[in-house]
Parts: structure tokens; sequence; C-alpha cells
């Protein structure tokens, strides 16, 4: 088994606005969605971990060089060209089985029933001493 990091971006999909603006069916829908999808996962010892993340604007993005003091600043902002909107890791038989799975959460239902597309970047996460 291999473990995959499934990285859901809420741009460049087919929904323009964020959730929170959408019709509540249609937020309820596209969550009951996932939660589904989520679940046979985890019942199929397939999911190790998902989460959603807070709004971007509520993000720091951290330097530093190891020797003078970090620098913290806001952002990224919602105007940067990718917004991180959660992740999944799972644990998987093959990279075609990560890319189906990312390819059924890329589906599910926005505003209308219809398919949100959103982009879900599939990586391999290394294993000891950065093996694949």
């Amino acid at each position: 088994m291999t473990r995959f990091l499934l990285l859901v971006n809420h741009d460049g999909g087919t929904v323009d606005g964020p959730m929170l603006e959408w019709d509540p069916a249609d937020i309820k829908a596209h969550l009951q969605f996932l939660r589904d999808q989520l679940d046979e996962l985890a019942d199929s010892g397939e999911l190790v971990e998902a989460q959603a993340l807070a709004a971007p604007e509520l993000a720091k993005v951290v330097r530093a060089d190891g020797v003078t003091a970090p620098v913290v600043t806001d952002g990224p902002y919602p105007e940067s060209r990718e917004v991180l909107a959660g992740y999944q890791v799972i644990d998987v038989e093959s990279e075609a089985r990560a890319l189906e799975v990312a390819a059924v959460l890329s589906s599910a239902p926005g505003p209308g029933g219809l398919p949100c597309r959103q982009p879900i970047e599939v990586r391999q996460v290394m294993g000891k001493a950065g093996e694949l």
C-alpha cells in the first residue's frame, strides 16, 4: 500500500463563488456527497485522514533562516492563484487507485447539482528516508 496526499483546491473548477454563497440545499448535498465518499474510503481501510481548512484570510506564512527571528505575515490572500480548501491522506494499492479517488471527489456536486470539477493535486507521500 502507498500513501497519497490529495490536495483539494477551491479554484479552477466550475464554481466561481465561495460555498457560503451557495443555496443551503446545494451546500448540504455537497457536504453529504463528500461525507459518503469519505465513509466509503474509511470502510475500505483506505482513508488515513481528511480535513477541510479555514479560510485563507486566517492563514499565516512563516519564513525563517534559522538565525534571525522568523518573519510571519498574513496570507495567502483570496487573490492568490490557488486556494487550498482541504486535503485527504489515503493509503491505496496504486497510483491508479489514488487518481480514481481524486476523480470521484472532484465530481462533488455544486450549485444546481452540477459537478464542481475542483482540481485535486495527487502527491505520493515519501516513506522513511525519502523513499517513494
